[in-house]
């Protein structure tokens, strides 16, 4: 790896766990001054100091709760308390749920912290990215987006619910969310795509009961490692090759395709517009 990261300021959502966690600790193996962001404090605690046993770099940590627009908040506005740059943002930190849930706020769960969770967090980092351009920023997405489209008319599972749908919108929403970020960033030298990390065995969607937890762990054994999961987020955090491309869908370390669906501008201005709206006085 082509590493340019060496000092780096690096945040992580999603860090404690899976290819968040192996990110971080990777990006601190590199050097970069990195943290992570989880909704609890004492897990976040714990994975810092064995980031720090393990590399040797120590790790900072904010608990916050990502799928509220105050957690949000309180992780941006912690951040830039702390640090006055930032070179590259990993939004990783996402869930799939069976049954739909709403957050305090009011919105359906898996679109709040798939979604939103990335819009709002990327907006209120926005002015520190710029000021430390060239910067990076990279949003996890999946496969899953490719079968997705969105429903306007039924966006957080008002009308109808079904888990796999309200996921796989989800991540349709954080592709065009990059693609429209890229186009509104051009000329600032930050730079936004997005990836598909592969099917990963991490404790992702474990939060959906027993039977669910069964099945997802049966499944596990065939998935890749979260090592290798890690490997396109990585690239997409570090890699100088890299640097300048921006608007772009990675699997694999390579630019692929996305959904024809993803490239229309149009849904994705008017989900930019939806998204400005549900936030409100958040930003």
């Amino acid at each position: 790896m082509k590493n340019s990261n060496q000092s780096k300021s690096v945040l992580v959502t999603g860090g404690t766990n899976g290819i968040g966690l192996v990110t971080a600790r990777e990006l601190a193996r590199m050097g970069a001054q990195v943290t992570i962001v989880s909704r609890n404090a004492e897990k976040c605690a714990a994975v810092a100091e064995a980031i720090k046993t393990n590399t040797g770099n120590p790790v900072e940590f904010i608990a916050a709760d990502l799928s509220t627009l105050a957690g949000i908040n309180n992780a941006a506005t912690t951040f830039k308390q702390r640090h006055t740059c930032l070179d590259v943002l990993v939004n990783n930190a996402g869930a799939m749920f069976y049954r739909r849930k709403l957050t305090v706020d009011g919105y359906e769960m898996t679109f709040a912290l798939n979604h939103l969770n990335y819009f709002l967090l990327t907006s209120l980092l926005l002015d520190v990215l710029k000021a430390s351009a060239p910067a990076r920023i990279v949003n996890v997405s999946s496969g899953s987006h490719l079968r997705a489209s969105l429903d306007f008319e039924n966006l957080q599972g008002e009308k109808h619910y079904h888990f796999m749908q309200a996921y796989g919108q989800s991540k349709l929403a954080n592709v065009l969310f990059t693609y429209e970020l890229s186009r509104r960033l051009e000329g600032s030298g930050v730079t936004a795509n997005a990836l598909h990390p592969g099917t990963v065995a991490t404790g992702f969607a474990r939060n959906n009961g027993l039977l669910f937890n069964l099945g997802t762990k049966f499944a596990g054994l065939f998935f890749r490692k979260p090592e290798q999961g890690a490997q396109t987020m990585l690239f997409l955090a570090s890699n100088s090759d890299v640097e300048v491309v921006t608007g772009k869908y990675f699997f694999d370390c390579k630019a692929v395709d996305s959904s024809p669906l993803s490239h229309d501008q149009a849904l994705a201005e008017k989900l930019w517009q939806v998204s400005l709206d549900l936030i409100g006085k958040a930003l």
